[in-house]
């Protein structure tokens, strides 16, 4: 099914290379501003169907399209009157940047990056890195997270290969990502935010009127297939360990306590300041108030101890507003059992 090692690229150096295999049928990890993506032609069916093989990503998941610049992006999306207002406010506001826009497809992106829906995924990533390789390439690139299916999202190329190595073609390495957490999903018809992200729901309501973030009853009696957006209703960002969450300092020293009682081998997101729990294995996380620096170290964080070979991680979970509303979901959905 694979053959050979994965290349790793230098975004310094290498970025012709990666383009000249994405638009060979390739695949190619980049690094965006979210978290590192798992690229190929989104115009083309067998190169998209690599990611799918690549991660075992079921194929009713869909995927999302990166573009470079409007051209590209009526590539691929159709924004009719109706929509055209708030499309443009929205691309004014936040692109380049972590918002991704649920526009109608059309016919020329494959069945499988929208599993088979009437919409696109779209967004204009913020990194040099990532916006340099798509115009190279001179296609969209659909993309989702660098990293098998369910699991840990990646932030640096190392984290890429500890889950694709020999499963994909490269990985241009451009160092760690900034915002450390996914792009936020909106639906722009219905304006509702599928995932959240570092663009809040408060943000996209100041540029193109109220939205509203979608809610655990929006999921009452589906089933998978019929999921709107990556990530929804499912385990995702899952480290190995068993996840054990917490509401504040308290509650995460007696949680700590009760598993290492039980003879577990206890990792600890630790916020800076809070006091050193006796016995366990800790990564030293950012402040309890700095939304950025929590999101940038949340997935290496679970990774780190991970590799450590903890059974259970501990991890406060942040009550901030902003990006703290894209931590508590990527946290839930890691901490499901199935």
């Amino acid at each position: 099914m694979f053959s050979g090692k994965t290349v790793r690229l230098s975004a310094e150096s290498e970025i012709l290379r990666a383009a000249e295999i994405l638009r060979a049928g390739g695949t190619v990890a980049f690094p965006t501003e979210t978290v590192y993506g798992l690229g190929a032609n989104a115009l083309d069916a067998r190169a998209v169907a690599k990611i799918f093989e690549a991660k075992e990503r079921p194929g009713w998941d869909p995927v999302i399209v990166h573009v470079c610049d409007r051209k590209m992006l009526e590539r691929v999306a159709e924004i009719s009157p109706a929509l055209n207002a708030k499309t443009e406010a929205l691309m004014a506001a936040f692109w380049p940047g972590p918002l991704t826009l649920l526009l109608p497809r059309t016919a020329a992106v494959p069945d499988s990056v929208t599993a088979g829906r009437p919409l696109v995924g779209v967004r204009m990533p913020a990194h040099p890195v990532a916006l340099e390789l798509i115009r190279t390439a001179g296609v969209p690139v659909a993309a989702p997270s660098a990293n098998r299916f369910g699991r840990i999202s990646p932030t640096t190329a190392a984290h890429v290969l500890e889950d694709l190595d020999g499963r994909i073609d490269a990985v241009l390495d451009g160092g760690a990502t900034t915002v450390g957490v996914e792009s936020t999903v909106l639906d722009v018809e219905k304006m509702l935010i599928y995932r959240p992200g570092a663009v809040t729901v408060e943000m996209i309501s100041a540029v193109a009127g109220a939205a509203r973030v979608f809610a655990g009853e929006d999921l009452e009696g589906a089933v998978p297939e019929s999921l709107p957006s990556p990530g929804v209703g499912l385990r995702h960002y899952a480290p190995r360990a068993r996840l054990v969450l917490a509401a504040d300092q308290e509650e995460m020293q007696e949680r700590i306590v009760k598993l290492l009682g039980f003879g577990e081998r206890v990792g600890v997101m630790l916020p800076e300041g809070w006091a050193s729990p006796a016995g366990a294995v800790v990564f030293r996380w950012a402040g309890w108030k700095d939304g950025d620096g929590l999101a940038r170290g949340v997935f290496a964080g679970l990774r780190e101890l991970d590799a450590v070979g903890v059974g259970a991680i501990v991890c406060p979970v942040p009550t901030i507003g902003g990006l703290g509303a894209a931590l508590r979901d990527r946290l839930e959905k890691a901490a499901r059992r199935s």
